[in-house]
């Protein structure tokens, strides 16, 4: 039986890597400051709501299987 043939990444130099890296990032199109600042405040204001809400199920469950395993 043959071996099933086991695909093989090209071989690229470093300095090819690098390059191409830069290019690419080139081609990005970056966030303008106030988009960044807009974002992130949106993100840590989602972060706490959730956070505020599982730490509030939590409570809520530690309450009920208090009262049901109270002995």
């Amino acid at each position: 039986m043959d071996k099933p043939s086991v695909p093989t990444l090209p071989k690229t130099l470093p300095a090819n890597f690098v390059s191409e890296v830069v290019a690419e990032l080139k081609k990005v199109t970056w966030p303008t400051r106030d988009e960044t600042i807009k974002l992130t405040i949106t993100v840590i204001i989602i972060s706490l709501l959730v956070g505020a809400f599982i730490g509030g199920l939590d409570i809520l469950f530690v309450n009920i299987t208090t009262l049901l395993f109270r002995k």
